[in-house]
């Protein structure tokens, strides 16, 4: 039988009570013998009648009770002390941990106690120290990544303004074209990080109406067929209606976002295929490429902010993006799954979105 904190609670309790009664019973015969003889020393050589018997019992039947209770509060606080030290050490080995993690100390585990609720309270303190750490990693990586996102445009513009300081190329509408870029990445950049701030705040504005999902889906798919073409990727769009009530825009950047991944994880001479439909409770817009595909043990945190996965051959962007994309999804009440059958074999990302019937409200 596994050990509990409430079945060592239990035991204490009964333990002091036990020791207790203990303490008073065996003061009781000792003090009470002692205080008997006594007595009984003093009425010896006389018969002692019942009337005496009863004023004997009486009298020493306070003293009896004072010493016993005096012993039985020892004891029992001496019990106490000690069941306590057993519950309170990995109390406050749990404290300890909890304020390192406050502290921004993640490496030390706690011990597990014995005790199965202490040991899950144990267990939940080091699975939030490790998530914590995963974050701090991730917001560290974040920070390098955006600094060197940032770090190529800034020295570009720098550099092609110093040359035109300098007279060393003279002013032009390449030259200008070239900083104008630069200053549309770093603008994309800016939008793409302000998105991801107010999306997990749940702070994005949305104009919800009654739309069809597979509309916008066909709409994207247009816009973003001549990359396809360029990059020799074939774009396959299908399926049926798919309504909703939602904000067009809103989803028309999480359908690029799906579409563009798909693009940008798939080779030439692969295929990308966008279908919609649904049933009488959801609607869905379905993204399925044949190109690069996604680990087992990379499934689960595909979506966690800033994760990229860690394969060498795939390029980065895997973070942002679909971060956005499920929480504005998210914010649409439905949700985004991503299934793949490994490495090399493609993944299909799905779009679920509630059902928008004739006459329900607009939230």
């Amino acid at each position: 039988m596994r050990s509990t904190l409430r079945r060592r609670l239990l035991a204490s309790h009964f333990a002091v009570a036990l020791v207790g009664v203990a303490a008073l019973i065996g003061a009781g015969f000792v003090v009470g013998g002692a205080l008997l003889n006594r007595q009984g020393g003093m009425m010896r050589g006389g018969g002692m009648r019942v009337d005496d018997a009863t004023d004997v019992v009486a009298s020493l039947l306070p003293g009896v009770l004072i010493a016993g209770g005096a012993a039985a509060l020892v004891a029992a606080a001496v019990a106490a002390v000690l069941v306590t030290r057993t519950i309170m050490g990995p109390l406050g080995s749990i404290q300890a941990a909890s304020r390192r993690v406050a502290n921004g100390d993640y490496k030390q585990a706690v011990p597990t106690p014995r005790d199965e609720e202490l040991a899950a309270v144990a267990h939940d303190i080091n699975a939030l120290s490790t998530r914590l750490a995963e974050t701090e990693a991730r917001r560290t990586r974040l920070i390098d990544e955006v600094a060197h996102e940032m770090r190529t445009p800034i020295t570009t513009i720098k550099g092609s303004m110093e040359a035109l300081l300098d007279e060393v190329v003279d002013p032009g509408p390449e030259v200008y074209a070239r900083v104008a870029d630069e200053a549309s990445r770093l603008q994309r950049l800016a939008e793409d990080l302000s998105t991801l701030s107010r999306a997990e705040e749940h702070t994005l504005r949305m104009e919800m109406l009654p739309i069809d999902a597979s509309d916008v889906a066909s709409e994207v798919c247009e816009r973003m067929r001549p990359q396809f073409e360029h990059a020799g990727v074939s774009l396959i769009v299908g399926g049926s209606s798919a309504p909703v009530s939602g904000d067009a825009h809103r989803l028309a950047q999480v359908v690029i976002n799906l579409v563009g991944n798909a693009l940008g994880h798939t080779d030439a001479g692969g295929t990308v295929t966008v279908t919609s439909g649904g049933d009488g409770i959801h609607s869905w817009v379905s993204v399925t490429d044949s190109g690069q595909g996604i680990a087992q043990e990379e499934l689960g945190r595909i979506f966690e902010r800033f994760y990229r996965v860690p394969s060498a051959s795939t390029p980065g962007g895997r973070g942002i993006g679909l971060t956005i994309a499920r929480s504005i999804v998210e914010a649409h009440g439905g949700a985004v799954s991503v299934t793949s059958e490994g490495l090399d074999k493609g993944a299909t990302f799905v779009m679920t979105l509630p059902r928008y019937q004739a006459g329900d409200p607009l939230e």
